[in-house]
């Protein structure tokens, strides 16, 4: 067999791209460090969102047990003279938007559950 030697073996670099060879080298293993660190943090991102429960406090809203021989029946007690302007249902509570005659406008929540008024609020602006 054949030995194949170089033509030119490796010269020692010059002091001065020898620095610019070992800043380069340390600039590599600092991006590199810095995109492992980035690649875990996307990956531990996406196992906490694949492992954590539905049903967290904003998810979670007040049932109303309906009866399956009858409907809810439940009777909002609001104001004399009030005129309702919006209604809106959110899980077992309804808002009544509107207002009384020559009065500010009021919010007014009535739970269903609970078969009362759980709010009063009267809107006021600056």
């Amino acid at each position: 067999m054949t030995a194949i030697e170089p033509d030119d073996e490796e010269k020692p670099l010059d002091p001065a791209m020898e620095n610019v060879r070992r800043k380069m080298v340390r600039l590599q293993l600092v991006s590199a460090g810095v995109m492992l660190i980035m690649l875990m943090a996307v990956l531990g991102t996406i196992v906490y969102k694949l492992t954590r429960t539905e049903g967290g406090p904003e998810t979670v809203q007040a049932a109303v047990s309906v009866p399956a021989d009858a409907p809810v029946q439940a009777i909002a007690a609001l104001p004399a003279g009030f005129s309702i302007n919006e209604v809106a249902l959110s899980g077992s509570q309804v808002l009544f938007y509107g207002s009384l005659p020559g009065a500010e406008p009021r919010v007014i929540v009535f739970d269903i559950g609970a078969g009362r008024i759980v709010a009063d609020i009267t809107v006021r602006t600056n």
